[in-house]
């Protein structure tokens, strides 16, 4: 089963009610399938032991729905997100912020699993400081940073970036999904917006 990390831009507004109601970021990363948001709506509405045994009901409150002119695009790094990650911060889980941004910071969306782990938020001031800093890199920086033994050493997923570039181009493969991430990046600020980052 392949991990892969999709992203999707949204209001600081948004993201509060996000916050606020987790089941709300189905919506914004399956916006098609109800069927998530439901069943994660149903289960937040499911009894609890004590409430079974003092006869008391759970009382759920859902927030707001979000605010459709206020959300964005939604885009995903397919399996590059990890070596992405390697080529901004030059570790495996580490980083300093804010081009760590892919895999830590922010703030989880309540304990709803998404596929692996919860999503998670970041406001538009952090995504300005990601852009910005991720704009200070070239693509050359970027593809000198490319270490093919130590990326498998560090066990960078998917583990192809040993394979030999007449057969897979992985640093290819890593450079266009950077510029990916640059164009919604480039969006996101334009639209002063914050974003949901996600595994599935």
């Amino acid at each position: 089963m392949s991990m892969c990390l999709g992203l999707a831009t949204l209001s600081d507004a948004n993201i509060n009610r996000v916050l606020s109601d987790p089941p709300l970021v189905w919506r914004v990363i399956a916006p098609d399938d109800p069927e998530p948001f439901d069943a994660a709506r149903a289960a937040q509405r499911k009894p609890t032991l004590l409430s079974r045994l003092f006869g008391r009901r759970q009382e759920v409150s859902a927030g707001a729905d979000l605010d459709p002119t206020a959300t964005g695009d939604v885009s995903d790094l397919d399996k590059a997100w990890h070596g992405i990650h390697y080529l901004l911060t030059g570790s495996a889980w580490e980083g300093d912020p804010p081009l760590n941004f892919l895999v830590s910071g922010g703030r989880a969306v309540g304990d709803i699993d998404v596929g692996y782990g919860p999503a998670r938020v970041l406001t538009a001031a952090e995504i300005r400081k990601a852009h910005d800093a991720l704009r200070a890199l070239t693509d050359e920086a970027l593809r000198a940073r490319f270490d093919p033994e130590d990326m498998i050493a560090k066990e960078i997923y998917p583990e192809i970036w040993d394979r030999s570039s007449a057969d897979d181009d992985t640093l290819g493969y890593l450079m266009e999904y950077v510029q990916v991430l640059r164009r919604l990046l480039d969006q996101a600020v334009a639209k002063s917006l914050g974003l949901v980052v996600y595994l599935s």
